[in-house]
Protein backbone atom coordinates (compact mmCIF):
# COMPACT_ATOMS: atom_id res chain seq x y z
CA UNK A 1 0.00 0.00 0.00
CA UNK A 2 0.99 3.34 -1.33
CA UNK A 3 1.59 5.16 2.37
CA UNK A 4 2.07 8.70 0.16
CA UNK A 5 -0.97 11.03 1.03
CA UNK A 6 -2.90 12.58 -2.03
CA UNK A 7 -1.86 16.11 -2.32
CA UNK A 8 -5.45 17.57 -2.71
CA UNK A 9 -6.38 16.41 0.75
CA UNK A 10 -6.20 19.26 3.43
CA UNK A 11 -5.42 16.70 6.07
CA UNK A 12 -3.01 15.04 4.28
CA UNK A 13 -0.91 18.93 2.89
CA UNK A 14 -1.26 18.98 7.13
CA UNK A 15 0.82 16.19 8.12
CA UNK A 16 2.90 16.13 6.12
CA UNK A 17 3.73 20.04 7.09
CA UNK A 18 3.72 18.49 10.17
CA UNK A 19 6.58 16.00 9.54
CA UNK A 20 8.41 18.79 7.87
CA UNK A 21 8.57 21.58 10.90
CA UNK A 22 8.78 18.54 13.38
CA UNK A 23 12.11 17.06 11.68
CA UNK A 24 13.82 20.03 9.06
CA UNK A 25 12.62 23.16 11.32
CA UNK A 26 12.54 21.29 15.14
CA UNK A 27 14.46 18.80 16.45
CA UNK A 28 12.53 15.53 15.83
CA UNK A 29 8.87 14.95 17.93
CA UNK A 30 7.87 11.64 19.35
CA UNK A 31 4.02 12.33 18.26
CA UNK A 32 2.88 14.63 15.10
CA UNK A 33 0.19 14.94 16.40
CA UNK A 34 1.15 17.68 19.23
CA UNK A 35 1.76 19.84 16.29
CA UNK A 36 -1.66 20.12 14.71
CA UNK A 37 -3.02 21.46 11.78
CA UNK A 38 -0.97 24.45 11.30
CA UNK A 39 2.60 23.36 11.11
CA UNK A 40 3.57 27.12 10.16
CA UNK A 41 1.65 28.83 13.26
CA UNK A 42 2.88 26.25 15.27
CA UNK A 43 7.07 27.23 14.44
CA UNK A 44 5.89 31.21 14.03
CA UNK A 45 4.79 30.86 17.82
CA UNK A 46 8.11 29.94 19.07
CA UNK A 47 9.85 32.79 17.65
CA UNK A 48 11.50 35.05 20.39
CA UNK A 49 14.49 34.95 22.61
CA UNK A 50 15.66 31.18 23.83
CA UNK A 51 14.63 29.71 27.25
CA UNK A 52 16.88 29.62 29.66
CA UNK A 53 18.95 26.52 29.57
CA UNK A 54 18.24 23.30 32.09
CA UNK A 55 20.72 23.38 34.91
CA UNK A 56 21.90 24.31 38.24
CA UNK A 57 23.92 27.55 38.94
CA UNK A 58 25.53 27.27 35.83
CA UNK A 59 28.31 29.85 35.66
CA UNK A 60 28.47 33.22 33.99
CA UNK A 61 31.50 34.32 32.33
CA UNK A 62 32.88 35.79 35.41
CA UNK A 63 33.00 33.03 37.34
CA UNK A 64 34.18 30.58 34.56
CA UNK A 65 37.41 32.90 34.01
CA UNK A 66 37.43 32.68 37.60
CA UNK A 67 37.51 29.15 37.33
CA UNK A 68 40.07 28.97 34.27
CA UNK A 69 42.38 30.89 36.70
CA UNK A 70 42.25 29.14 39.71
CA UNK A 71 43.24 25.87 37.69
CA UNK A 72 46.04 28.11 36.19
CA UNK A 73 47.28 29.34 39.06
CA UNK A 74 47.25 25.70 40.91
CA UNK A 75 49.41 25.04 37.20
CA UNK A 76 51.64 27.25 37.43
CA UNK A 77 52.65 26.19 41.13
CA UNK A 78 52.82 23.04 40.51
CA UNK A 79 55.29 24.18 38.22
CA UNK A 80 57.46 25.97 39.40
CA UNK A 81 58.66 24.30 42.57
CA UNK A 82 61.82 26.62 43.47
CA UNK A 83 59.52 29.69 43.87
CA UNK A 84 57.60 27.98 46.46
CA UNK A 85 58.86 28.43 50.70
CA UNK A 86 61.38 25.38 51.64
CA UNK A 87 58.19 24.54 54.20
CA UNK A 88 56.28 23.81 50.79
CA UNK A 89 58.91 22.15 49.06
CA UNK A 90 59.37 19.63 51.79
CA UNK A 91 55.89 18.45 51.48
CA UNK A 92 54.93 15.94 49.03
CA UNK A 93 54.35 17.30 45.85
CA UNK A 94 51.01 19.09 44.89
CA UNK A 95 48.13 17.23 43.58
CA UNK A 96 48.80 18.79 40.06
CA UNK A 97 50.67 15.08 39.16
CA UNK A 98 46.91 14.09 39.96
CA UNK A 99 44.68 16.64 38.33
CA UNK A 100 41.31 15.20 38.65
CA UNK A 101 41.95 15.28 42.60
CA UNK A 102 42.66 18.94 42.13
CA UNK A 103 39.62 21.24 43.63
CA UNK A 104 40.55 23.65 40.76
CA UNK A 105 40.63 21.02 37.83
CA UNK A 106 37.40 19.68 39.25
CA UNK A 107 35.97 22.65 39.51
CA UNK A 108 36.76 23.61 35.89
CA UNK A 109 35.91 19.93 34.23
CA UNK A 110 32.28 19.88 35.68
CA UNK A 111 31.73 23.55 34.68
CA UNK A 112 32.65 21.90 30.96
CA UNK A 113 30.69 18.91 31.27
CA UNK A 114 27.71 21.25 32.93
CA UNK A 115 27.47 23.35 29.86
CA UNK A 116 27.51 20.43 27.47
CA UNK A 117 24.88 18.99 29.66
CA UNK A 118 22.87 21.54 29.79
CA UNK A 119 23.03 22.77 26.22
CA UNK A 120 21.91 19.26 25.01
CA UNK A 121 19.15 18.38 27.83
CA UNK A 122 17.66 21.79 26.77
CA UNK A 123 17.47 21.10 23.32
CA UNK A 124 16.26 17.33 23.95
CA UNK A 125 13.28 18.80 26.30
CA UNK A 126 11.96 22.23 24.95
CA UNK A 127 8.74 22.81 23.76
CA UNK A 128 10.43 25.33 21.37
CA UNK A 129 12.58 23.23 19.39
CA UNK A 130 12.40 25.61 16.56
CA UNK A 131 14.10 27.90 18.36
CA UNK A 132 16.78 25.35 20.13
CA UNK A 133 17.92 24.63 16.35
CA UNK A 134 18.07 28.51 16.15
CA UNK A 135 19.90 28.99 18.62
CA UNK A 136 22.43 26.21 17.91
CA UNK A 137 22.81 27.71 14.12
CA UNK A 138 24.23 30.71 15.54
CA UNK A 139 26.68 29.57 18.07
CA UNK A 140 27.76 27.60 15.48
CA UNK A 141 27.84 30.95 12.98
CA UNK A 142 29.80 33.06 15.83
CA UNK A 143 32.09 29.91 17.14
CA UNK A 144 34.19 29.81 19.69
CA UNK A 145 35.51 26.81 21.19
CA UNK A 146 36.85 24.24 23.49
CA UNK A 147 39.78 23.13 20.92
CA UNK A 148 41.90 26.15 22.32
CA UNK A 149 42.07 25.95 26.14
CA UNK A 150 41.55 29.45 27.12
CA UNK A 151 37.69 29.49 26.44
CA UNK A 152 37.41 26.43 28.82
CA UNK A 153 34.54 27.77 31.67
CA UNK A 154 33.31 30.34 28.92
CA UNK A 155 31.84 28.16 25.97
CA UNK A 156 28.71 27.38 27.84
CA UNK A 157 28.51 31.16 29.11
CA UNK A 158 28.77 32.64 25.47
CA UNK A 159 25.45 30.86 23.99
CA UNK A 160 23.75 32.01 27.13
CA UNK A 161 24.65 35.20 27.60
CA UNK A 162 25.64 36.20 23.70
CA UNK A 163 23.57 34.39 21.56
CA UNK A 164 20.43 32.67 22.85
CA UNK A 165 18.83 36.27 24.27
CA UNK A 166 19.26 37.43 20.64
CA UNK A 167 18.34 34.85 18.60
CA UNK A 168 14.80 36.72 17.40
CA UNK A 169 16.48 40.30 17.87
CA UNK A 170 18.46 42.41 15.66
CA UNK A 171 21.63 40.98 14.41
CA UNK A 172 23.59 44.31 15.13
CA UNK A 173 22.85 43.17 18.61
CA UNK A 174 23.88 39.39 18.43
CA UNK A 175 27.22 40.77 16.33
CA UNK A 176 27.97 43.04 19.36
CA UNK A 177 26.89 40.56 22.06
CA UNK A 178 29.25 37.37 20.43
CA UNK A 179 32.21 40.19 19.14
CA UNK A 180 32.90 42.22 22.57
CA UNK A 181 32.58 38.46 24.77
CA UNK A 182 34.74 37.26 26.67
CA UNK A 183 34.97 34.00 25.16
CA UNK A 184 35.36 35.39 21.86
CA UNK A 185 38.05 37.93 22.78
CA UNK A 186 39.87 34.95 24.20
CA UNK A 187 39.79 32.56 21.54
CA UNK A 188 40.98 35.00 18.90
CA UNK A 189 43.08 36.49 20.79
CA UNK A 190 41.90 39.91 20.91
CA UNK A 191 42.91 40.20 24.61
CA UNK A 192 46.18 40.06 24.16
CA UNK A 193 46.32 42.14 20.86
CA UNK A 194 47.43 45.57 21.70
CA UNK A 195 47.77 48.69 19.03
CA UNK A 196 50.95 49.85 17.70
CA UNK A 197 51.25 53.14 19.14
CA UNK A 198 49.38 52.56 22.05
CA UNK A 199 50.49 53.71 25.94
CA UNK A 200 51.21 49.98 26.84
CA UNK A 201 53.41 49.55 23.46
CA UNK A 202 55.34 52.77 23.83
CA UNK A 203 55.88 51.80 27.69
CA UNK A 204 57.15 48.51 26.91
CA UNK A 205 59.66 50.00 24.15
CA UNK A 206 60.82 52.71 26.42
CA UNK A 207 61.61 49.73 29.15
CA UNK A 208 63.86 47.60 26.83
CA UNK A 209 65.55 51.36 25.55
CA UNK A 210 66.64 51.52 28.96
CA UNK A 211 67.74 48.18 29.26
CA UNK A 212 69.76 49.03 26.41
CA UNK A 213 67.86 46.60 23.87
CA UNK A 214 67.73 47.91 20.66
CA UNK A 215 66.45 45.02 18.66
CA UNK A 216 62.64 46.05 16.86
CA UNK A 217 59.35 47.08 18.74
CA UNK A 218 56.98 44.70 18.58
CA UNK A 219 53.66 45.76 17.86
CA UNK A 220 52.08 43.51 19.66
CA UNK A 221 48.33 43.83 17.18
CA UNK A 222 46.64 40.79 16.76
CA UNK A 223 44.28 40.41 13.78
CA UNK A 224 42.43 37.08 14.11
CA UNK A 225 39.03 38.53 16.10
CA UNK A 226 39.11 40.94 12.82
CA UNK A 227 39.48 38.81 10.06
CA UNK A 228 37.01 36.50 11.15
CA UNK A 229 34.52 39.15 12.21
CA UNK A 230 34.51 40.12 8.29
CA UNK A 231 34.91 36.82 6.91
CA UNK A 232 32.98 34.69 8.99
CA UNK A 233 30.47 36.44 10.98
CA UNK A 234 29.46 39.17 8.80
CA UNK A 235 30.36 40.26 4.92
CA UNK A 236 32.02 36.27 4.12
CA UNK A 237 34.97 35.25 2.07
CA UNK A 238 33.05 35.56 -1.11
CA UNK A 239 32.79 39.23 -1.04
CA UNK A 240 36.60 39.60 -1.18
CA UNK A 241 37.66 41.05 -4.61
CA UNK A 242 34.28 42.43 -5.32
CA UNK A 243 32.36 46.24 -4.62
CA UNK A 244 31.14 45.66 -1.20
CA UNK A 245 33.70 42.87 0.13
CA UNK A 246 37.12 44.27 2.40
CA UNK A 247 40.64 44.27 2.01
CA UNK A 248 43.55 43.12 4.15
CA UNK A 249 43.84 46.70 4.97
CA UNK A 250 40.23 46.60 6.42
CA UNK A 251 41.62 44.14 8.18
CA UNK A 252 44.35 45.41 9.87
CA UNK A 253 42.51 48.98 10.75
CA UNK A 254 39.64 46.86 12.06
CA UNK A 255 42.09 44.65 14.31
CA UNK A 256 43.28 48.66 15.72
CA UNK A 257 40.03 49.80 16.56
CA UNK A 258 39.31 46.42 18.42
CA UNK A 259 42.46 46.92 20.55
CA UNK A 260 41.63 47.87 23.98
CA UNK A 261 38.64 44.66 24.56
CA UNK A 262 40.09 42.72 27.03
CA UNK A 263 39.19 40.40 29.31
CA UNK A 264 40.95 41.22 33.11
CA UNK A 265 41.83 38.02 34.13
CA UNK A 266 43.80 38.52 37.29
CA UNK A 267 41.51 40.62 38.47
CA UNK A 268 38.86 37.98 38.61
CA UNK A 269 40.85 35.68 40.15
CA UNK A 270 41.71 37.95 42.58
CA UNK A 271 38.19 39.82 43.59
CA UNK A 272 35.69 36.89 44.14
CA UNK A 273 33.15 40.01 44.12
CA UNK A 274 33.91 41.41 40.38
CA UNK A 275 31.56 40.92 37.96
CA UNK A 276 33.02 42.96 34.61
CA UNK A 277 34.30 39.99 32.50
CA UNK A 278 35.21 42.15 29.68
CA UNK A 279 36.53 45.98 30.22
CA UNK A 280 37.84 48.37 27.68
CA UNK A 281 41.78 49.40 29.02
CA UNK A 282 42.25 52.60 26.57
CA UNK A 283 46.50 52.20 27.69
CA UNK A 284 46.34 48.97 25.14
CA UNK A 285 43.74 51.02 22.45
CA UNK A 286 45.45 52.49 19.56
CA UNK A 287 45.42 56.01 19.49
CA UNK A 288 43.72 58.04 16.34
CA UNK A 289 41.20 57.73 13.47
CA UNK A 290 40.78 54.59 11.54
CA UNK A 291 39.18 53.84 8.00
CA UNK A 292 37.48 51.02 7.69
CA UNK A 293 35.63 49.74 4.59
CA UNK A 294 35.80 53.60 3.87
CA UNK A 295 34.13 54.89 6.93
CA UNK A 296 36.02 57.00 9.74
CA UNK A 297 36.15 55.55 12.76
CA UNK A 298 36.49 57.71 15.96
CA UNK A 299 39.03 56.82 18.77
CA UNK A 300 38.02 55.05 21.79
CA UNK A 301 35.26 52.05 22.75
CA UNK A 302 32.45 53.86 20.45
CA UNK A 303 34.42 52.90 17.35
CA UNK A 304 33.41 48.92 17.61
CA UNK A 305 30.39 49.29 17.89
CA UNK A 306 30.18 52.27 14.88
CA UNK A 307 32.72 49.80 12.59
CA UNK A 308 29.52 46.66 13.92
CA UNK A 309 26.31 48.29 13.06
CA UNK A 310 27.67 49.52 9.86
CA UNK A 311 28.43 45.58 8.51
CA UNK A 312 25.53 45.05 10.13
CA UNK A 313 23.66 46.66 7.29
CA UNK A 314 25.59 45.78 4.60
CA UNK A 315 23.93 44.40 1.48
CA UNK A 316 27.09 41.35 1.43
CA UNK A 317 26.15 40.62 5.32
CA UNK A 318 22.02 40.15 4.65
CA UNK A 319 23.49 37.68 1.09
CA UNK A 320 26.19 36.00 3.60
CA UNK A 321 23.33 35.20 6.33
CA UNK A 322 20.55 34.47 4.31
CA UNK A 323 22.50 31.79 2.64
CA UNK A 324 23.91 30.00 5.64
CA UNK A 325 20.26 29.86 6.50
CA UNK A 326 19.00 28.51 3.43
CA UNK A 327 21.99 25.88 3.85
CA UNK A 328 21.38 24.99 7.06
CA UNK A 329 17.49 24.03 7.34
CA UNK A 330 16.52 23.66 3.26
CA UNK A 331 19.18 21.88 1.35
CA UNK A 332 23.22 22.35 0.95
CA UNK A 333 22.87 24.28 -2.43
CA UNK A 334 20.01 26.52 -1.02
CA UNK A 335 17.41 27.58 -3.71
CA UNK A 336 18.83 30.89 -5.28
CA UNK A 337 14.91 32.48 -4.50
CA UNK A 338 15.07 31.40 -0.91
CA UNK A 339 18.17 33.13 -0.64
CA UNK A 340 17.06 35.55 -2.42
CA UNK A 341 14.16 36.04 -0.82
CA UNK A 342 16.14 36.49 3.24
CA UNK A 343 18.37 38.29 1.93
CA UNK A 344 15.24 41.05 1.56
CA UNK A 345 13.73 40.55 4.10
CA UNK A 346 17.13 40.91 6.19
CA UNK A 347 17.56 44.34 4.25
CA UNK A 348 14.27 45.61 4.28
CA UNK A 349 13.54 44.64 8.52
CA UNK A 350 16.89 46.23 9.45
CA UNK A 351 18.78 42.66 10.05
CA UNK A 352 15.49 41.73 12.54
CA UNK A 353 15.97 38.09 12.99
CA UNK A 354 12.55 37.34 14.37
CA UNK A 355 11.57 38.39 10.88
CA UNK A 356 14.41 36.69 8.56
CA UNK A 357 13.23 33.60 10.35
CA UNK A 358 9.27 34.47 9.55
CA UNK A 359 10.31 34.74 6.04
CA UNK A 360 12.29 31.23 5.97
CA UNK A 361 8.88 29.74 7.48
CA UNK A 362 6.39 31.36 5.04
CA UNK A 363 8.83 30.57 1.61
CA UNK A 364 7.59 27.51 -0.16
CA UNK A 365 11.00 26.34 -0.70
CA UNK A 366 11.45 25.44 2.28
CA UNK A 367 8.32 23.20 2.51
CA UNK A 368 9.60 20.89 -0.37
CA UNK A 369 8.74 16.72 0.80
CA UNK A 370 12.09 15.67 0.13
CA UNK A 371 14.40 14.99 3.00
CA UNK A 372 17.80 16.43 1.97
CA UNK A 373 19.94 17.53 4.21
CA UNK A 374 21.70 15.36 6.77
CA UNK A 375 21.28 15.50 10.89
CA UNK A 376 25.20 16.15 11.95
CA UNK A 377 25.85 13.80 15.06
CA UNK A 378 24.60 16.90 17.45
CA UNK A 379 21.22 16.52 15.47
CA UNK A 380 21.22 13.14 15.48
CA UNK A 381 21.61 12.45 18.96
CA UNK A 382 19.24 15.04 20.49
CA UNK A 383 16.42 14.03 17.67
CA UNK A 384 16.92 10.35 19.02
CA UNK A 385 15.96 11.79 22.65
CA UNK A 386 13.34 13.80 21.28
CA UNK A 387 11.49 11.03 19.61
CA UNK A 388 12.09 8.21 22.34
CA UNK A 389 11.06 10.20 24.98
CA UNK A 390 14.27 10.28 27.00
CA UNK A 391 14.07 14.61 27.24
CA UNK A 392 17.40 15.77 29.04
CA UNK A 393 17.68 12.05 31.18
CA UNK A 394 19.87 10.86 28.04
CA UNK A 395 22.61 13.25 29.10
CA UNK A 396 22.93 12.63 33.05
CA UNK A 397 25.02 9.71 32.87
CA UNK A 398 27.57 10.90 29.90
CA UNK A 399 27.11 14.88 28.66
CA UNK A 400 27.34 14.05 25.43
CA UNK A 401 25.41 10.58 25.15
CA UNK A 402 28.09 9.78 22.99
CA UNK A 403 28.00 12.51 20.70
CA UNK A 404 32.13 12.86 20.56
CA UNK A 405 31.95 9.28 19.41
CA UNK A 406 30.08 9.96 16.32
CA UNK A 407 32.97 12.63 15.52
CA UNK A 408 31.52 15.77 16.98
CA UNK A 409 32.87 17.02 20.57
CA UNK A 410 30.24 19.35 21.65
CA UNK A 411 31.67 22.94 22.23
CA UNK A 412 34.68 21.71 20.24
CA UNK A 413 34.92 22.90 16.61
CA UNK A 414 37.44 22.23 15.13
CA UNK A 415 38.01 25.86 14.13
CA UNK A 416 36.44 29.54 14.13
CA UNK A 417 34.14 28.16 10.55
CA UNK A 418 32.53 26.11 13.24
CA UNK A 419 31.29 22.64 11.86
CA UNK A 420 30.24 22.01 8.45
CA UNK A 421 26.82 22.15 7.51
CA UNK A 422 26.72 19.91 4.27
CA UNK A 423 26.28 16.17 4.23
CA UNK A 424 29.20 15.16 2.47
CA UNK A 425 31.18 16.42 6.21
CA UNK A 426 29.51 13.31 7.75
CA UNK A 427 29.04 10.51 4.87
CA UNK A 428 32.18 8.72 5.47
CA UNK A 429 32.49 4.97 6.22
CA UNK A 430 33.65 5.09 8.94
CA UNK A 431 30.92 8.10 10.05
CA UNK A 432 28.37 5.84 9.13
CA UNK A 433 29.36 3.29 10.71
CA UNK A 434 29.90 4.82 13.87
CA UNK A 435 26.07 5.82 13.65
CA UNK A 436 25.08 2.54 13.28
CA UNK A 437 27.05 1.35 16.47
CA UNK A 438 25.41 4.41 18.92
CA UNK A 439 22.19 3.40 17.36
CA UNK A 440 22.58 -0.43 17.88
CA UNK A 441 23.42 0.46 21.97
CA UNK A 442 21.05 2.87 21.96
CA UNK A 443 18.30 0.06 20.77
CA UNK A 444 19.82 -2.82 22.56
CA UNK A 445 19.08 -0.71 25.57
CA UNK A 446 15.41 0.49 24.94
CA UNK A 447 13.99 -1.77 22.35
CA UNK A 448 12.27 -3.94 24.40
CA UNK A 449 9.95 -1.54 26.14
CA UNK A 450 9.58 1.00 22.70
CA UNK A 451 7.03 -0.29 20.18
CA UNK A 452 9.58 0.66 17.08
CA UNK A 453 6.59 -0.21 14.87
CA UNK A 454 4.44 2.25 16.55
CA UNK A 455 6.27 4.86 17.28
CA UNK A 456 7.88 5.03 13.39
CA UNK A 457 4.44 5.86 12.53
CA UNK A 458 3.62 8.31 15.22
CA UNK A 459 7.28 10.30 14.84
CA UNK A 460 7.76 10.57 10.69
CA UNK A 461 4.37 10.13 9.82
CA UNK A 462 3.62 10.59 6.15
CA UNK A 463 7.86 10.39 5.64
CA UNK A 464 7.58 6.98 6.36
CA UNK A 465 8.45 4.77 3.31
CA UNK A 466 6.98 1.57 2.70
CA UNK A 467 10.42 0.05 1.96
CA UNK A 468 10.98 1.65 5.72
CA UNK A 469 7.78 0.13 7.69
CA UNK A 470 8.33 -3.67 5.87
CA UNK A 471 11.80 -3.66 7.32
CA UNK A 472 10.64 -2.09 10.76
CA UNK A 473 8.19 -4.59 10.64
CA UNK A 474 9.87 -8.09 9.79
CA UNK A 475 12.66 -7.05 12.44
CA UNK A 476 13.77 -10.15 14.53
CA UNK A 477 13.05 -8.34 17.77
CA UNK A 478 12.42 -5.46 19.25
CA UNK A 479 16.44 -3.51 19.35
CA UNK A 480 16.63 -4.94 15.86
CA UNK A 481 13.26 -2.78 15.04
CA UNK A 482 14.44 0.76 16.98
CA UNK A 483 18.04 0.13 15.35
CA UNK A 484 16.30 0.31 12.49
CA UNK A 485 13.87 3.02 12.87
CA UNK A 486 17.02 5.14 14.13
CA UNK A 487 19.06 4.34 11.09
CA UNK A 488 15.94 4.98 8.42
CA UNK A 489 16.77 7.25 6.20
CA UNK A 490 13.44 9.48 7.01
CA UNK A 491 15.25 9.54 10.08
CA UNK A 492 19.25 9.98 9.34
CA UNK A 493 17.79 13.08 6.79
CA UNK A 494 15.32 15.83 7.47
Amino acid sequence: MDRTPHPESAASQAAIHAAIAAHRFGLGEARLQAIGSDARGWLLAQLGPADPQRGQALPDSAEGLRRFAAQQRRIAAAMAPAAMPAAVMAEPAPPAAEPMRDPAALALRDTVQADVRARLATAAASQRPFAERLALFWANHFTVSLAKGSTRGLVGAFEREAIRPHIAGPFSQMLRAAVTHAAMLRYLDNDVSAGPQSRAVMRRAARRRAEGDDGPRQGGLNENLAREVLELHTLGAASVGTAEGYTQADVTALARVLTGWRVPLRQLADDASATQAVVFDPNWHEPGVKTVLGRSVGEGPHGLGQVLDDLARRPATARFVATKLARHFVADRPPPALVARLEARFLQSGGDLASVSRALVESPEAWQPQPVKLKSPEEFVVSSARVLGLGDSAFERQPDAGIGTLGQRVHAAPSPAGWPDRAEEWLGPDAVWKRVEWAARVAQRLGRRIDARELAVASLGPRLSDDTARQIERAADGPQALALLLLAPEFQRR
